[in-house]
């Protein structure tokens, strides 16, 4: 993509995050890596308006979703304060475009990691506490291989991400791969799934992909950064009142209400 036309997608992405659907037109133009570099130009227009950042999102780590959405591998995204909601809230769905839920691990980094080259022994060196959460996702455009790299431009879905009480990391006695996650609507109990859903491995596994991949953009994981490591099962809707809660074993549960 020539400097102009890179110039322009960013304006174009910038305007549809008024809660509009994200610019497909600009989909045939966009490589994955061109996809990256708009979402992250944008970093300093959130923050000119005092939106800074969180952390980041690691997406499509569970195999049930990329099945869900034929979508070909995992991504990453960016928090931002403004969308860190405490567990037990309660939410207007109007105020949001196609809104869904997954359930997540929050993992909060004690130390500052750089890629390229970072192991799973570094990960876990790394990280400071861990806390049962979920993320609230907007479909602002097709879910589907169609719109895959303008998707990534426009933040990777999300929205905001509920957090609970943080637990400290110990990776001699927390095994994420192990960690279970019950899924319930409105008390009703959905699914079970276990953590080595995540990466096929566990949410220390999204930890080191990020870490790497940040590293082909002059990035780092920062020391205090939160990062959401990925979804246990597929993708919920949010379609009507809800109140949906992810209940993490060893860790506890993050619970938000949508009215």
């Amino acid at each position: 993509m020539d400097p102009k036309d890179f110039e322009q997608a960013v304006e174009d992405f910038w305007a549809a995050r008024n809660g509009a659907e994200f610019p497909l037109f600009w989909e045939p133009k966009l490589t994955q890596d061109g996809a990256y570099r708009i979402s992250l130009a944008l970093i300093d227009r959130h923050a000119e308006r005092g939106e800074a950042q969180a952390g980041w999102k690691v997406g499509l780590t569970a195999r049930a979703i990329r099945e869900q959405f034929g979508l070909p591998e995992p991504l990453f995204a960016v928090l931002f304060e403004k969308g860190r909601w405490a567990s037990g809230g309660t939410w207007p769905r109007a105020a949001m475009v196609g809104p869904g839920w997954e359930n997540e691990l929050c993992l909060t980094m004690g130390r500052t990691l750089e890629g390229p080259g970072v192991t799973e022994a570094d990960a876990n060196a790394a990280i400071a506490s861990v806390a049962p959460a979920m993320e609230i996702i907007e479909t602002r455009g097709p879910n589907s291989m169609e719109g895959f790299k303008s998707m990534i431009a426009d933040n990777g879905q999300q929205y905001a991400f509920v957090v609970g009480d943080a637990t400290p990391y110990d990776p001699a006695a927390h095994d994420l791969g192990k960690a279970t996650v019950e899924i319930f609507v409105d008390g009703e109990s959905q699914e079970t799934a276990q953590g080595n859903a995540v990466m096929e491995s566990s949410a220390v596994a999204s930890i080191v992909f990020l870490a790497n991949k940040l590293a082909e953009f002059d990035r780092a994981l920062e020391a205090g950064q939160a990062v959401m490591t990925g979804s246990f099962t597929k993708q919920y809707a949010i379609d009507r009142a809800m109140t949906a809660e992810a209940r993490f074993d060893p860790f506890g549960s993050a619970v938000a209400r949508f009215e």
